[in-house]
């Protein structure tokens, strides 16, 4: 019987990837607050993690060495400006620091938290192989 690490851990895996981009984004938000002109940005977490799962569905069979390989990588990821409830500054820049900042911190919880979802995983798979032994 075969066993696929892929199948084990896709979900949880594109989940820390995605969470890992939208920490990224919501970062450079932060960094820019003072920029003029800049808008604040996120991904939306539920549209990208149906893109991975879309992509990781229809993944292509390849059946000769010199066609293309697919993979859910290659789907863009949804960046989007944010329509904030902070009034323009005057200088074109709508981010607000606070928001942003609570936005980070509850990106980092669900991170850690997927990470521990895959830790599981693992040690269930770890658990399995060794009969429960450690």
């Amino acid at each position: 019987m075969a066993i696929s690490l892929d199948r084990l851990t896709a979900f949880h895996q594109r989940a820390v990837n995605v969470r890992n981009d939208r920490m990224e984004v919501i970062a450079g938000n932060l960094a820019n607050a003072n920029t003029p002109g800049y808008k604040a940005r996120d991904i939306n977490f539920q549209e990208a993690m149906r893109s991975a799962t879309y992509g990781q569905q229809h993944n292509l069979t390849r059946t000769n060495e010199k066609h293309l390989s697919a993979s859910s990588s290659a789907l863009p990821r949804e960046i989007q400006f944010r329509e904030t409830n902070q009034p323009d500054t005057g200088d074109g820049n709508n981010v607000e620091v606070q928001k942003e900042r609570n936005m980070f911190l509850d990106n980092g919880l669900r991170y850690q938290a997927s990470l521990q979802f895959l830790d599981g995983k693992f040690k269930g798979f770890k658990k399995a192989l060794t009969g429960g032994q450690s």
